[in-house]
């Protein structure tokens, strides 16, 4: 996965977002992104290998480790972290749009001088119109998901904590058997970490998403909505 290419559609597309919005994608990489690609990843690297069973039973240690990790904590992260981002880019492309067709008609009035094209590229857009809706549903569509991860993690695995034994009676185990997981007590503080700073950005977004709002309640209508920096 190219995180640094993901990184620079969110930044071109971060340019035209609330000073919320910036706080929340140096969050986003800074506490998950790099966390999970620096530190964590090599954490769970011995995740199966070192999952053992008290039996010799062939299958057993795979069915058991297939119960209580139907998907790897990575894996979901990485999913997770794709999915809220993607919202994001919806403002890209809505963005991208209004340039093309701005300049399409700045190149029939000034004949493409350069220098207007230049500074289309640069233009920060107001935060109005269809930009705001726009906007607004990719903060509920952010939020959607990262509240959806958040009870799949709390669900699938049984909260936040990852306990170091666990006992399995799957088929083919002969009977009931205890299997053993693999420094559960640092797994348990990546698990938190990453629960809160994903808590963190959901109260960026649920900002955001009030103060866009509020904007919108204290203005006549939402095209004369502007961005304070």
């Amino acid at each position: 996965m190219s995180w640094p290419a993901l990184y620079a559609q969110l930044v071109g597309a971060n340019r035209h977002s609330t000073s919320l919005g910036k706080i929340w994608l140096s969050v986003l990489f800074i506490f998950r992104v790099m966390v999970l690609v620096v530190a964590a990843e090599s954490v769970w690297g011995d995740e199966q290998s070192d999952f053992t069973c008290n039996t010799l039973q062939p299958g057993c240690e795979n069915v058991c480790y297939d119960q209580f990790f139907p998907v790897s904590h990575i894996r979901l992260w990485c999913l997770q972290l794709v999915s809220v981002s993607t919202p994001t880019l919806l403002v890209a492309t809505y963005v991208a749009y209004q340039n093309h067709k701005d300049k399409k008609r700045l190149l029939q009035v000034s004949k493409g001088q350069e220098e207007d094209l230049e500074t289309l590229k640069r233009r920060r857009l107001p935060i109005a119109g269809a930009l705001w809706w726009t906007y607004a549903c990719s903060l509920v569509v952010r939020l959607l998901f990262e509240g959806g991860f958040m009870y799949a993690l709390y669900v699938v695995y049984d909260g936040f904590r990852m306990p170091r034994l666990v006992q399995c009676d799957q088929w083919p185990c002969p009977n009931l058997v205890d299997c053993f997981i693999s420094r559960p007590t640092e797994k348990t503080i990546f698990i938190v970490f990453m629960a809160t700073a994903s808590s963190i950005c959901m109260v960026l977004n649920m900002a955001e998403l009030a103060y866009l709002v509020a904007k919108y309640c204290s203005s006549e209508s939402p095209h004369s909505i502007s961005e304070v920096y």
